[in-house]
């Protein structure tokens, strides 16, 4: 059995308030900035090979604690009312660590941080995720959207042969002609 895929447990609202653009677009819209995080973080574990799990509380939203699957590996969840991110993070984590998983908490709360080492898992600061993010993203732009078609240039055989050459070759042209 080949080696279990790395587990990120995210902060949503942590990181939603950390990165600038997110924060600026959940001003007026909050759930189209948790809509452009879970979009971001499909992409970055999809090229990174990751397993995502995505945590909200259920404080800033009206629906009840539910958990919604974004194709294998991206699960965004909500937390039931009464519940925070952080203690439904902290259980996710301890139970991600005893499968004996690679598990990264992204938070930028530092009482979440000390409690995540001390369960195994590694923590990973929201603003350090985002600078990942920005990294794979060039690299996906350079890699995919470079300009598809070639430079076209003559291959004109003047420029590959040498003078007594070209100048045979011109007297038979013009010999033809």
């Amino acid at each position: 059995m080949g080696r279990k895929r790395e587990h990120y447990i995210i902060d949503g609202y942590n990181v939603i308030h950390s990165w600038p653009e997110l924060e600026r677009l959940s001003k007026g819209e909050l759930a189209e900035a948790r809509d452009r995080l879970i979009h971001v973080m499909q992409e970055y574990g999809a090229y990174e090979n990751f397993d995502v799990t995505i945590v909200f509380d259920a404080l800033f939203t009206t629906d009840e604690a539910h958990e919604e699957k974004r194709g294998r590996h991206l699960t965004v969840i909500y937390t039931a009312p009464g519940e925070t991110a952080d203690s439904y993070i902290e259980r996710l984590a301890y139970e991600s660590v005893r499968e004996e998983r690679e598990v990264h908490v992204v938070t930028s709360d530092g009482a979440e941080q000390s409690v995540i080492l001390g369960a195994g898992a590694y923590r990973l600061p929201s603003r350090e995720l985002l600078k990942n993010v920005k990294r794979v993203k060039k690299l996906l732009q350079k890699e995919f959207l470079r300009p598809i078609a070639q430079v076209i240039s003559r291959n004109e055989i003047g420029g590959r042969i040498d003078q007594d050459t070209a100048a045979l070759l011109d007297a038979m042209r013009k010999k033809r002609n």
